[in-house]
């Protein structure tokens, strides 16, 4: 897919593309987009932020003066605007612009959707939040975004998807995504069955779901959930969007794809300048590092890197997951390409591979742009298991 917009920075056509597939669930609009798209200087973090926001205040300002499905509709659109506007800002967690722009898009998601029940989640001494959609069926779906995105954005994802179809949605921010991370500064950790454990403790006990529950995970998430459910006996469905098997190829990549190279060299503070090169010339490490000391509470780009070998399906970890398994493919994801496969390759479950296409307009990673046709065949499938 040619990018229409930001032909020369990657990450800024990426995040144009992810806000154009959320039209598809009423999270934008082409024209809203694109204007503000065209207004952005390419490559200026504060140019992004300020452009989003303008755009946030104006159809909110709009959705208060309206009532009813044009005030969810503007309300919905806003809450996303939103989350856009903070999403480059992330390194300097102190730029009061953040925690504005967050606030604003829960506010406005909540607005929007009354009949979704915000709900909080306890955690280990304190909560996480998450949203309960209540269809009265008899099964139910636990969903979470990954490294950048939102339960609210969860919405146009898959939650508003799979509702519709007849399942009980329950989303939540687990430690490291944004409600989490926002007012409790709780960072990423790679056990993630610790995390779906209280969650589906909840679902049970304090929301009383009943029947099957099938989890799904988005992005990073699609290697987050498969960690859960390799532990977790309670899942009987598992959607990997994308799939991914081992966070630490991306550390490699720079380092020629040399495992113990990378990690010897990132173990010593050589590796600071050679992140620092990369940052300066490459938009999509600028901004992974920048965003990844946040949300990993690492204090450098190489304490940040060094990380993501602890986030992994491998020594067996995949092939403990026993429950049905779909594991989805972009053709050209600039992130995880390869990862699915080597997921699907190492699981011993029942296992289903969904590749989406350049043809399909679906190759991008997580299918950004082609939401109706990838839940229509994840929510076929989850029809089927559950």
């Amino acid at each position: 897919m040619r990018p229409i917009v930001f032909e020369k920075d990657e990450t800024f056509w990426y995040e144009t593309l992810r806000m154009f597939g959320h039209i598809a669930y009423g999270g934008a609009d082409f024209g809203e987009v694109l204007v503000t798209a065209q207004r952005i200087v390419e490559g200026d973090y504060d140019s992004w932020h300020d452009e989003w926001r303008a755009t946030a205040d104006r159809v909110a300002a709009e959705a208060e003066r309206s009532r009813g499905i044009s005030a969810r509709d503007g309300f919905l659109r806003a809450s996303n605007y939103y989350r856009s506007a903070e999403f480059f800002l992330h390194g300097d967690p102190a730029d009061a612009r953040i925690a504005s722009a967050y606030e604003r898009a829960v506010e406005c998601f909540r607005k929007a959707l009354p009949e979704v029940a915000p709900v909080e989640i306890p955690y280990e001494g304190t909560t996480l939040p998450g949203y309960y959609y209540d269809a009265g069926a008899g099964r139910t779906v636990v969903m979470h975004n990954g490294f950048d995105g939102s339960a609210e954005e969860m919405h146009f994802v898959a939650a508003a998807a799979l509702f519709e179809r007849g399942f009980n949605v329950l989303a939540f921010d687990g430690p490291g995504q944004p409600g989490p991370m926002h007012r409790q500064g709780l960072v990423f950790r790679p056990d993630w069955e610790n995390v779906v454990g209280p969650v589906l403790d909840f679902l049970q006990h304090d929301l009383r779901a009943g029947g099957p529950v099938g989890l799904l995970g988005n992005s990073l998430g699609g290697m987050l959930a498969p960690r859960a459910a390799a532990f977790e006996p309670r899942i009987k469905a598992l959607v990997a969007l994308d799939g991914v098997y081992d966070m630490g190829a991306k550390a490699t990549e720079h380092f020629g794809g040399d495992r113990e190279l990378a990690r010897s060299t990132l173990a010593g503070p050589e590796a600071d300048a050679v992140l620092e090169r990369l940052m300066a010339t490459d938009p999509g490490v600028r901004w992974a590092c920048t965003h990844g000391m946040w949300v990993t509470g690492a204090g450098s780009p190489r304490e940040y890197t060094a990380t993501l070998f602890d986030y992994h399906l491998r020594d067996g970890i995949a092939e403990r997951i026993t429950c049905p398994t779909l594991v989805c493919a972009a053709q050209d994801d600039h992130f995880f390409r390869g990862q699915p496969e080597q997921l699907f390759e190492r699981l011993t479950c029942d296992k289903t591979f969904l590749e989406f296409t350049e043809e399909e307009g679906g190759d991008a990673h997580c299918q950004a742009g082609a939401q109706r046709l990838a839940m229509s065949r994840i929510g076929t499938w989850l029809e089927e298991v559950l």
